[in-house]
């Protein structure tokens, strides 16, 4: 949620879920054409160098730290070390996280808090600053849960590094065999098979492609299956935690939404009891007066109550969905709230592409409904601006010169505005700093295909 003061986002029910797209298991579902022509046999290689240089070189690094940890144990020092440990593991985590983006393109946020490793700045000197936070990032969970996860990724680092090198070798191993032969030195295979002459060597070099194609299909599946786990270690927390607070949000956000439904059918029932029932007993009465009398004034006054029982019916009809919305678009529709504003409104909607979906275009122009009417109630601005643009999204902004200080927690119109975008996978953002202006930002996915 945002205050009145700073700059932020209206989360609703759905938030802005992240999703990985692309990676190596699509690319190799692509076919050998798509998959050999491409740069991804050359990142699985890197992918699997890398992580083995990585891999191996943590793992000294971690039996130093732990060897100097325990002989330094009797001075005091050796607990730091071995404090270290962990605390290097979760270094290489976040290592492995960036590699990650090599091979699985997408958000990958790490599983610690924001205050796990630094919380409260603490007092003292610099030392004792850096121990305690030292400490503090010990005692995280998700650091030990990485820990657990180096050590064994040390171990398979050591196979991947083997399966990259061995891999090299066989497809470079002919083209310097050629290579070596024709400076005059022989190459052996094995202890009956000696090449001293090229023409020796072109057979053996028809297997380069061969092997190129084996390496880069073992090389790319050992380097997905290395990846898909080290996302489900370095990541899968992080997402858990997520989505429970997404299916939270869904929760509450659902329970609002049948809320608010409930509300407005009991304002629909209220409204056609007391006015357009009423009006209609009122017509029905003076009709049968009319009828008993034959006095034209009656009957004038009939007409006058039919025309008024009318005008209620469509002013109830309008606010359900307005035909100008359905008939004309959302530009016009828009341009007809501006014009019922008591604060002048100008409005800039531009859809090059076509109307958006009938259900995204309805839920836009209700949320401008509702933002102008909170701009004239509540802000007490001089003059207001609609701007709609389309793009990758529908994207629709309501400014104001008002006071400013919008503050969703003071009430529920904001909150049940990001509901309604929600259900169309949209997002609220709210800028609203105390004096003003307020600008209300609204995203929507965008498909045309209307006229």
């Amino acid at each position: 949620m945002v205050s009145g003061t700073a700059a932020g986002e209206v989360r609703s029910d759905t938030g802005a879920a992240e999703v990985a797209g692309g990676g190596v298991w699509q690319a190799l579902a692509g076919g050998p054409r798509a998959f050999l022509g491409s740069a991804w046999p050359l990142r699985a290689v890197g992918y699997l160098l890398a992580g083995g240089v990585l891999g191996v070189g943590w793992f000294f690094l971690a039996l130093a730290l732990a060897v100097a940890g325990v002989l330094l144990l009797p001075v005091g020092v050796g607990v730091v070390a071995l404090a270290c440990v962990p605390v290097s593991a979760a270094g290489l985590a976040a290592l492995e996280r960036r590699r990650l983006r090599w091979l699985q393109p997408g958000a990958l946020p790490s599983p610690h808090e924001p205050d796990d490793a630094e919380g409260p700045e603490p007092s003292g000197g610099p030392v004792r600053r850096v121990l305690r936070r030292l400490w503090r990032r010990t005692a995280t969970p998700a650091t030990w849960i990485e820990f657990g996860f180096a050590l064994p990724h040390a171990v398979l680092s050591l196979v991947d590094l083997l399966v990259a090198v061995a891999g090299i070798g066989l497809v470079v191993s002919q083209p310097l065999a050629l290579l070596l032969v024709g400076n005059g030195e022989q190459v052996m295979y094995g202890e009956h098979v000696v090449l001293t002459e090229p023409g020796q060597v072109v057979p053996w070099l028809l297997l380069t492609p061969v092997l190129a194609v084996l390496v880069s299909y073992v090389c790319a599946g050992l380097a997905g299956v290395r990846a898909a786990l080290a996302r489900a270690v370095l990541v899968g927390p992080r997402r858990e935690r997520e989505l429970d607070a997404r299916l939270t949000e869904v929760t509450a956000s659902r329970a609002r939404l049948a809320d608010a439904f409930a509300l407005e059918r009991r304002r629909i029932e209220r409204d056609l009891h007391d006015g357009a029932q009423q009006r209609l007993t009122g017509l029905i009465m003076t009709l049968g007066l009319a009828k008993l009398d034959a006095d034209p004034a009656l009957v004038a006054d009939a007409q006058d109550e039919a025309r008024a029982v009318l005008a209620e019916l469509r002013e109830l009809v309008h606010g359900m969905h307005p035909s100008v919305l359905t008939d004309r678009g959302l530009g016009a529709a828009v341009e007809a709230l501006a014009e019922r504003s008591p604060v002048p409104v100008e409005v800039d909607v531009r859809l090059v592409a076509g109307r958006p979906d009938e259900a995204v275009e309805a839920a836009a122009y209700f949320a401008v409904a509702e933002a102008l009417a909170n701009v004239a109630k509540h802000s007490g601005a001089s003059r207001a601006t609609v701007t709609v643009r389309a793009g990758s999204a529908l994207v629709v902004e309501v400014h104001d010169d008002g006071r400013g200080g919008a503050d969703p927690r003071r009430g529920t119109g904001l909150t049940g505005l990001a509901d309604r975008l929600a259900v169309h996978e949209g997002r609220l953002r709210l800028s609203s700093p105390e004096g003003g202006p307020t600008l209300l930002r609204m995203e929507l996915p965008y498909r045309p295909g209307r006229g």
